[in-house]
């Protein structure tokens, strides 16, 4: 049986080999790999805009799937990590200072504080004073973002988070059937994430997303279409729906050796893409991303796209012009070099071209390219720099023109899709697996 063109270029490696290079090379001007290696942050003292990212790494019962940092919840460890992340955020507070004054610079405005984790909301009172440490020494943000667990969100949490100024909640439901659940190991039912998803709603936050996996094993569409339709029904504001990853370093990716984890396969990914759009459009949703349909008046919930962020907490990146730079992954040593040494393990010189190419990268993400937002953040026009190739795209039917940006065609979003992954997920099992293993790492290629 011939092999799909999509299952080819995604999944067979030697070619791979082809065309990621020669796509790596025309968007940021080098062949060679990004390189993090020990160094300090250095940050510019005229930013314009800024996203904060606060990451607390605790869970009372870690998902076997999931790649982020996080460990097995104990209250005293929880009290050491609190009174550390404390420290870094008037660390960070003194080198935006010190920016400003050495480049007579202005406040950045803030844009979005995004708490992530992790379970954010193992102790609501605790998440309430960071982030008012934050608000009182980085600035207000505009919006403040957490990601929830249905079974850490009672009704004395989300009041907590009501009154601590927390406008978007996204709540990780992964799946309402309890088979899936259990086989992907998540400690809550179905029962409880509807009961969880219901409280979010009638709190009155002004977006409250879904989180919702698609492609796990066994999973059929029908189970897919029946969560897609359960959760609409209940009156949130977005969903995302993420395929399910293999991570190497992750406790089902070193349980399952990497290379035995089941791939769903590119028809399998585009049937249930398909499925999601089409069901999220019928409820008035539309599509902001190339995995998240939400109502058109509301603020999107989103963890990934802000183009300058600051990040605080173990295993934190920041991206900052000139400078990518990530926090150490050990909580233990994150707490012992705080507060008479910055945290940063790792850091990677940004040239403008890579820069631009991350820029472009997390637009097409979005499935909106707009002229105006590359002319403010690099003084130069989009196709000065990326003419040729945003005319293949567009004479392809990836993307097409409207009010001065370029869009993702519907059609284009699964491919957009794949090739997010396949770069993103490369990324990613380099840096945090190597992260993971040492708490100061020589250096990291990716």
């Amino acid at each position: 049986m011939a092999h799909p063109i999509d299952d080819f270029l995604f999944g067979f490696r030697p070619a791979q080999w082809f065309w990621k290079p020669a796509l790596h090379r025309y968007l940021t001007g080098s062949w060679s790999r990004p390189r993090l290696r020990p160094g300090t942050a250095r940050i510019s003292g005229n930013l314009r805009h800024l996203g904060l990212y606060f990451h607390i790494p605790f869970c009372r019962r870690p998902c076997a799937f999931c790649p982020y940092n996080r460990v097995r919840y104990e209250a005293s460890l929880y009290h050491q990590f609190e009174m550390a992340a404390h420290q870094e955020i008037d660390l960070v507070a003194q080198l935006l200072q010190d920016a400003r004054q050495r480049d007579s610079g202005i406040d950045p405005r803030i844009g979005s504080l995004y708490v992530g984790g992790g379970t954010p909301t193992l102790q609501p009172e605790s998440l309430a004073r960071l982030i008012l440490h934050i608000r009182e020494a980085l600035g207000q943000p505009s919006d403040v973002c957490v990601e929830l667990h249905p079974s850490a969100m009672d009704d004395d949490c989300l009041s907590i988070l009501k009154r601590s100024g927390v406008t978007l909640v996204s709540v990780g439901v992964q799946s309402l059937s309890d088979r899936l659940l259990r086989q992907i190991g998540r400690s809550h039912d179905a029962i409880t994430a509807l009961q969880s998803l219901r409280r979010a709603v009638a709190c009155g936050f002004d977006t409250v997303n879904a989180d919702l996996m698609f492609c796990l094993p066994t999973q059929e569409p029908e189970e897919l279409d029946q969560d897609i339709r359960q959760v609409l029904e209940l009156g949130v504001d977005q969903i995302s729906c993420y395929p399910i990853f293999g991570f190497p370093y992750s406790e089902l990716g070193k349980r399952m050796g990497y290379d035995k984890i089941d791939r769903p396969s590119g028809f399998r990914i585009r049937t249930m893409l398909d499925l999601i759009r089409q069901r999220s459009q019928d409820h008035g949703f539309v599509q902001r991303s190339v995995w998240s349909f939400a109502r058109p008046q509301n603020q999107k919930f989103s963890s990934t796209t802000r183009h300058h962020y600051l990040g605080i907490g173990p295993s934190a990146a920041s991206m900052i012009p000139g400078q990518f730079h990530v926090n150490t992954f050990s909580i233990q040593d994150y707490i012992k070099v705080l507060p008479h040494q910055s945290p940063v393990a790792l850091v990677m010189p940004i040239h403008r071209q890579f820069e631009m190419a991350y820029w472009l990268y997390w637009r097409v993400y979005e499935m909106a390219i707009p002229r105006d937002s590359f002319r403010d953040l690099f003084d130069t026009e989009l196709e000065s720099v990326y003419g040729t190739f945003l005319k293949y795209l567009t004479k392809f039917g990836i993307l097409d023109q409207q009010d001065g940006c370029y869009r993702v065609t519907e059609q284009s979003a699964y491919w957009i899709h794949r090739l997010q992954n396949e770069y993103a997920l490369n990324y990613i099992n380099r840096l945090w697996g190597q992260c993971r293993q040492t708490a100061w790492p020589r250096e990291v290629v990716l």
